[in-house]
């Protein structure tokens, strides 16, 4: 069984993390977030993968010819972003009569594939639809009992033709690719081809309760690593080198990898990944985060829900609900902000517009590479670019390009520039 990976998108509400790579290289659990994905695919006995990448933010660099997962991958590439229906179609000679489409954070995609199959024989295309209290938000189904009939596009409110909506998981046959060569070439030509499907052939829906991770932004990757880490850190698990004073604590399912070394009085509540090689220092408590390898979490620290990528460092301060790319060195004392005064949503700016995250805990995103000095303040919900020099004592309250040079007094801005390439 055959199935598509699309990883070939820009990633840009994505930002400031994976930058110059795709979203889904982005590490939980100490792997990619699609060698998730392809593990789940293999469960649900699908073999031959297919992804699509974009040139310069390439998968295959990570996961080779897919031999370490057990699996057999090939890549297409798309050299521009011009939709799903222009990614796919690459594909398509690679591509028997029925295949699998699915993004790279379906994790959870091993549970919907008996439910397609079961209604595969005699269709064209079996599409997956969740229900929705937004249906003016996205593509909605016009539906008679499982029988897709028509895609609306954020149909005007009252005018939605039913509250299901499609959630990214698509088993389809060949057939499709002959209504996509009819449509019109647009970024939403697989939307289309799809609706012209469903007009002339059988395409039918099955319906889920609950949808499947979403990697649209940052604070996405909260919920997809919580899910990861309750499907997989069920109980303790202790690598034999793991250096574990006897005065720390460990508590709750934890995964604590090769070398870790965790000093006196630290505690460990799950549940919580510690990649290869981390320290956690004296008196520190990390709970309910994911620190990927060689991060070392100083003497005094507080870690609470938040992601670290590879080889970041912290001493003392708070981290709360916040994620940080890879390298990322934190002075003493600095504190993530993770909620708001006045106890509201959290808004952060993406691509210059506010976003609602439904989220009243968010602290910071920090690009990688970045420095934050002694004592520094980040605010609830800003974005930080990779490479920034933030200095002691500063308060960020708003986004920082890539490459800034951020330097303050109390309510004063002293140095704010683009640091030299």
């Amino acid at each position: 069984m055959q199935a598509v990976i699309l990883a070939a998108g820009e990633s840009s509400r994505f930002w400031p993390l994976a930058a110059g790579k795709h979203k889904s290289l982005f590490r939980l659990l100490g792997r990619p977030i699609i060698a998730h994905t392809i593990e789940a695919l293999k469960r649900a006995s699908f073999t031959e993968i297919v992804i699509v990448q974009s040139e310069n933010r390439a998968p295959e660099a990570e996961l080779g010819d897919g031999a370490s997962l057990g699996v057999q991958i090939s890549y297409v590439v798309q050299p521009e972003p011009l939709g799903m229906g222009d990614a796919l179609g690459r594909a398509a000679s690679l591509l028997k009569d029925s295949f699998l489409v699915v993004n790279p954070q379906h994790v959870t995609v091993a549970e919907l594939v008996p439910k397609l199959l079961e209604s595969a024989p005699g269709a064209d295309a079996v599409l997956v639809g969740c229900e929705t209290d937004r249906p003016h938000e996205y593509g909605i189904v016009k539906i008679e009992e499982d029988r897709a009939f028509d895609l609306i596009e954020k149909p005007a409110p009252g005018s939605e033709p039913s509250r299901t909506r499609l959630v990214g998981v698509y088993l389809l046959t060949k057939r499709f690719f002959d209504c996509y060569r009819r449509v019109r070439e647009h970024p939403y030509a697989f939307e289309d081809a799809l609706k012209l499907l469903m007009h002339e052939g059988m395409v039918r829906i099955v319906k889920i309760s609950e949808e499947p991770p979403t990697l649209k932004y940052p604070w996405d990757l909260f919920p997809l690593a919580q899910l990861l880490m309750e499907r997989n850190i069920t109980d303790q698990k202790i690598a034999p080198s793991a250096q574990i004073h006897k005065s720390a604590l460990i508590e709750g399912p934890v995964w604590i990898g090769e070398d870790v070394k965790i000093f006196e009085h630290a505690v460990v509540k799950g549940p919580c990944f510690l990649g290869d090689h981390c320290v956690v220092g004296t008196g520190s408590l990390v709970r309910e985060s994911n620190i990927e390898a060689h991060t070392v979490i100083g003497a005094h620290a507080e870690v609470a829900r938040s992601i670290f990528q590879k080889n970041c460092s912290t001493h003392s301060g708070y981290f709360g609900d916040s994620i940080f790319d890879e390298a990322v060195k934190i002075g003493a004392g600095t504190v993530t902000a993770n909620v708001r005064n006045d106890r509201n949503f959290i808004r952060p700016w993406v691509k210059g517009a506010r976003v609602e995250t439904g989220l009243k805990k968010l602290g910071a995103i920090v690009g990688r590479e970045t420095h934050i000095g002694i004592c520094a303040m980040l605010m609830p919900g800003v974005l930080i670019g990779p490479r920034c020099e933030i200095g002691p004592g500063s308060l960020v309250r708003k986004n920082l390009d890539a490459d800034t040079l951020y330097y303050t007094v109390p309510h004063e801005v002293v140095r704010s520039q683009r640091r030299a390439p």
